[in-house]
């Protein structure tokens, strides 16, 4: 098979890439701008091209493969289009490589990539195995993409854009969170809870849902959950959930709690080097993993050994000194997780931030509470908005978030000028945040760190 690929580079997108190239079909796509990831599947042996230009396209395609982030204006998608050439979106890919298979699905507006990346390493390790596709790349897995192809389960990221995770019939659900996001695409929130009712509605009968404690509730408060299928809820706090974790603590840079089950409990279960809203997405892979039938020890020596996911509460400089943490959190939830976890493992330091918003309509919709929480650090700086796949919208922009913050220690910048701004903040922990290409700053900050502050 010939399989063509508009926006390759994606996360998403590059799984499915690789997947295919690593069954021996050929692959080759396009994509706006070069990155790291397309760097790696180009020295994987993958053909990627930068230019939006129907000449550089093959002759011979068996499916074109697409994302919605690649506007229907692409020149490339108008001209494959008109050719006639079956195209398919990526979470239709997605949907056909599941059935059939013991599908993992885990969806949620923010914390899916973590948990499923920790679920992929639970039974990776395991005797019955795993195969995964995976929304960020898996430190332990070294990809976003870990094939297995003797075993039956599937580990998959579940994404809520554009009803995507629709697509989906999983065997077993996690549902991580369904605050409000990608309201240009849902309107308003009671939206996008009912597209995440459908999404529970399509567990397998024998199968279960997953279900963090508190979410899926309607405007008005009411449960949406009683119409699912077989369904227990976890949380890393309270104590009437079917599975969570008590007595946690931190010790030697490590994390370590105990789990409460249906079935009993189990002590001292440690993560290392992590975040502390991973014991959440702990107690849920955990959940999930006991479910396939991996005992208390496959379980134990899983944990210890996740080491996370590039992009998530990333250690980038660890010394008695300076840490540097990079994280994609885009969400304004997802930032008040990561800083709770900062302050929790640094009470007593001076966390400088760096935050590029992603999105002008996730800006706008999320204004007020992005500012709620950025003014929490010590310091922020923010960069210019990161549009991915919109056009601006008027009035809406960081300028805007910042006029909301009740602080005076704000900052608007470029990212050469952060570069120089972040070590005369003289900070203990910097941090930088977001979904865009925040990321090409990351090791020019850290190089300029170590040189100035190391």
């Amino acid at each position: 098979m010939n399989y063509y690929f508009l926006g390759i580079g994606g996360i998403g997108m590059s799984a499915l890439a690789r997947y295919f190239h690593q069954r021996g079909d050929t692959v080759c796509g396009y994509d706006r701008t070069s990155s790291p990831l397309t760097s790696q599947l180009q020295a994987e042996g993958i053909a990627v091209h930068f230019d939006d230009n129907p000449d550089l396209l093959p002759q011979d395609i068996d499916l074109v493969v697409y994302t919605p982030a690649v506007p229907t204006d692409t020149l490339e998608y108008q001209a494959l289009a008109q050719r006639g050439v079956k195209m398919q979106k990526r979470s239709q890919v997605l949907g056909e490589l599941t059935r059939g298979k013991r599908c993992i699905a885990v969806a949620g507006s923010h914390g899916k990539t973590s948990t499923s990346a920790m679920i992929a390493h639970l039974l990776a390790k395991a005797p019955g195995g795993c195969s995964a596709f995976l929304g960020g790349i898996s430190k332990n897995f070294g990809s976003n993409l870990h094939v297995d192809p003797r075993s039956e389960y599937v580990v998959v990221e579940a994404d809520e854009y554009d009803r995507s995770f629709l697509q989906l019939h999983p065997h077993m659900a996690v549902i991580t969170a369904t605050d409000p996001d990608h309201l240009d695409i849902y309107g308003d929130h009671r939206h996008m809870l009912e597209a995440y009712l459908q999404f529970a509605s399509q567990v397998a009968p024998e199968g279960r849902l997953f279900l963090k404690q508190g979410t899926f509730l309607t405007a008005d408060g009411e449960s949406l959950i009683d119409s699912c299928r077989q369904h227990s809820s976890y949380t890393a706090r309270g104590l009437d959930a079917d599975y969570y974790a008590v007595n946690v603590r931190t010790y030697g840079g490590n994390l370590f709690f105990d789990l409460r089950t249906p079935d009993g409990v189990l002590y001292d279960l440690e993560l290392q080097g992590t975040a502390l809203f991973n014991v959440e997405n702990a107690v849920a892979a955990s959940a999930v993993a006991l479910a396939c039938g991996l005992d208390q020890y496959q379980l134990r020596h899983g944990l210890k050994t996740f080491q996370g996911v590039s992009r998530r509460f990333d250690y980038r400089i660890r010394e008695k000194n300076l840490v540097y943490i990079d994280d994609y959190a885009h969400h304004p939830q997802e930032i008040a997780s990561t800083i709770e976890s900062v302050r929790y493992l640094y009470p007593s330091k001076r966390v400088v931030g760096i935050f590029q918003p992603h999105l002008y309509s996730r800006t706008r919709d999320l204004a007020d509470g992005f500012a709620q929480v950025l003014q929490t650090l010590d310091e922020v700086i923010m960069l210019p908005i990161y549009p991915a796949r919109e056009k601006p919208i008027p009035g809406v922009t960081s300028s805007m978030v910042l006029r909301k913050m009740d602080t005076m220690s704000k900052y608007l910048c470029t990212p050469d000028q952060a570069l120089e701004l972040v070590p005369a903040l003289c900070p203990d922990v910097v941090l930088t945040l977001g979904a865009g290409d925040i990321d090409r700053l990351v090791p020019r900050l850290e190089t300029v760190l170590k040189e100035t502050m190391l």
